[in-house]
């Protein structure tokens, strides 16, 4: 699949702006990390692009949250393993995360969030101004972006990444889109 046809189908089930800047920040830098390790940046960044299809139909229901997005790729003959790391970012369903796919989607998607919020607190309110110790200062701090689940985050060295390595490879990433980001 080509990213302008995944890019219509985020249209097509996405009408929130933020959600849709956050598929963008996962594309971002699941393509970033493809880079790093050597991995097709074209299947990488369509798990990011595509990973939250699926969130506004089950907002109600997070336990279907990703169940309900690979049956869409899949019915779009999507590339199963985009689909299968769709599927197993969710964690509610307790699906293994086997590939290196599976486990970077499931790392990459809290932060997001984490270094959005850091660049919103920042006073000039872009992502320019912030750097990883910055958002490291902040990542310690239980209260602040309290959806950006630090587990998750951390299981990046799952994937032989340092935390702040990590953190700056996502950093660094969104500031290739901040203007697509509004940050």
């Amino acid at each position: 699949m080509e990213r302008s046809e995944a890019l219509d189908i985020v249209g097509r089930y996405v009408k929130n702006k933020n959600l849709v800047k956050h598929m963008l920040a996962t594309e971002a830098i699941m393509k970033a990390l493809a880079r790093r390790f050597g991995e097709d940046e074209s299947t990488w960044g369509l798990a990011g692009l595509l990973h939250d299809i699926d969130y506004e139909q089950t907002s109600g229901a997070p336990e279907r949250h990703s169940l309900v997005g690979a049956e869409i790729l899949e019915s779009l003959k999507v590339d199963s393993d985009v689909v299968r790391a769709v599927k197993v970012h969710n964690e509610h369903h307790g699906l293994p995360r086997v590939s290196r796919l599976d486990k970077a989607l499931y790392a990459v998607d809290p932060l997001t969030g984490l270094i959005v919020a850091a660049a919103l607190v920042h006073p000039s309110k872009k992502l320019a101004a912030i750097d990883v110790p910055f958002v490291m200062h902040r990542f310690k701090e239980p209260s602040f972006a309290r959806g950006a689940n630090r587990d998750q985050i951390r299981s990046c060295s799952e994937l032989g990444l340092e935390l702040e390595e990590f953190v700056g490879i996502g950093l660094e990433a969104m500031r290739g889109i901040a203007g697509e980001l509004g940050l």
